[in-house]
């Protein structure tokens, strides 16, 4: 686990092994079964977590009763729900595990003390949450650019074996489409 956090870390900066094993230590590890919410709808979010093994969603309940699924987590990515992490407010998604996952987890408090110890993290996180930030912006664009067909094959060249680790109505609802025209799709390759 440690090696695994020093590989994505060392991605973006050179860290020497105090530095690492101090990041690391600083971290907590959780692991979460299949439906257990790492952050409840409304809840502050008190973490950044790092996806060592499953795999997340991050979604919100409409008034409707509707699930509408913004984002996917992975291994080796970072997820949180920013807005509720730095502001310390009520998140408006929800985050939870697909499949029996373990993450590292790390507080706000926890973090700016890094930055101090640790100064190049801070440009990490900076570059880190860039990336997120591209991403949705990439997101966005494909969405608007893209046919439900198009931006489905797109999800599926992006994150190969993804459709198989989450439920196809899932994957609907992130796509923005409904789970019978998804089928569609799937048949009519």
């Amino acid at each position: 686990m440690k090696e695994q956090l020093s590989k994505y870390l060392i991605r973006y900066a050179n860290f020497n092994k105090l530095d690492l094993n101090l990041i690391y230590n600083t971290c907590s590890i959780q692991s979460y079964n299949k439906k257990d919410f790492l952050l409840k709808q409304n809840s502050v979010c008190k973490y950044k977590y790092f996806i060592l093994e499953g795999l997340v969603r991050q979604y919100r309940v409409e008034d409707n009763g509707n699930e509408n699924i913004s984002v996917f987590g992975i291994e080796n990515w970072w997820i949180t729900n920013l807005d509720s992490f730095l502001n310390e407010t009520g998140s408006i998604n929800s985050i939870q595990a697909l499949e029996k996952t373990t993450v590292l987890q790390i507080t706000k408090t926890e973090l700016e003390e890094l930055y101090l110890k640790i100064p190049v993290l801070e440009r990490v996180f900076r570059k880190i949450t860039e990336n997120m930030l591209i991403a949705l912006q990439r997101k966005n664009e494909i969405f608007m650019k893209k046919n439900s067909k198009e931006r489905y094959y797109n999800m599926l060249e992006q994150i190969p074996g993804f459709s198989q680790r989450v439920p196809q109505y899932m994957i609907a609802s992130y796509l923005n489409i409904t789970p019978e025209y998804l089928s569609d799709i799937r048949k009519n390759k």
